[in-house]
């Protein structure tokens, strides 16, 4: 079992930073990727940005390439988006979420879910 717990989001101007962070516990040997997806009101679920276990390789897509970072610390066990130039299309839910799989912006490789952060990106 893993366990993810989101934090950092908030209501933010556009053009604005946030940085969310996801903290992991629990039996995280077999993890191969951490990723943050969002899911905005009346829309799917769509991944944002993953991260590698084995050699820290970094996906991100079209959308926020160049303005979002993912990384993670392995001694805090803990992963991070930092999300520059936010736009209101960047407002949803995001998540944290761990894949026992493989690497990849499809949901439904990752089988662990954090309860999400409220991202309001807004004037």
């Amino acid at each position: 079992q893993v366990q993810l717990v989101e934090s950092g989001g908030g209501l933010v101007q556009p053009g604005g930073s946030l940085r969310l962070s996801c903290a992991a516990s629990g039996l995280l040997g077999d993890v191969v990727c951490f990723g943050w997806f969002r899911q905005a009101p009346g829309k799917e679920r769509e991944g944002v940005s993953c991260i590698s276990s084995s050699d820290d390789s970094t996906y991100y897509a079209d959308s926020v390439k160049g303005r979002f970072t993912i990384s993670r610390d392995k001694a805090k066990k803990t992963m991070y988006l930092q999300m520059n130039s936010l736009k209101p299309e960047d407002t949803g839910v995001y998540y944290c979420a761990a894949s026992e799989e493989m690497c990849s912006l499809k949901y439904y490789y990752f089988r662990s879910w954090g309860k999400g952060t409220q991202v309001t990106v807004s004037s």
